[in-house]
C-alpha cells in the first residue's frame, strides 16, 4: 500500500487498499490515522479527483462508511 501526499488543508495524506475495499486517511493537524470500510475504487478516485478533497471528504466520506481510528505510534 503506498500512502500519497494530499495537498489538502484538513488532510494529509491518503492509501488505498483497493482488494479490501480500505481507505486510509491521515489528517493533517492531528496526524490522526482513520481507516474506512467498505470503500469502492470508484469513490477512491473521485476523492482524488476532487478539486476540494477536503470538502469531497466531508460530503461523502464522513459519517457514510464504516471507520475506525488508528492508534497513534509514539517514539520511545
Amino acid at each position: 500500500m503506498i500512502w500519497l501526499q494530499l495537498d489538502s488543508k484538513m488532510l494529509g495524506s491518503v492509501a488505498y487498499d483497493a482488494e479490501k475495499q480500505i481507505l486510509h486517511l491521515r489528517f493533517r493537524n492531528t496526524g490522526d490515522v482513520y481507516r474506512y470500510f467498505e470503500f469502492p475504487a470508484t469513490e477512491y478516485q473521485a476523492l482524488i479527483d476532487a478539486e476540494s478533497r477536503g470538502r469531497f471528504f466531508l460530503a461523502h466520506i464522513r459519517n457514510r462508511f464504516p471507520f475506525e481510528r488508528l492508534a497513534k505510534l509514539h517514539a520511545a
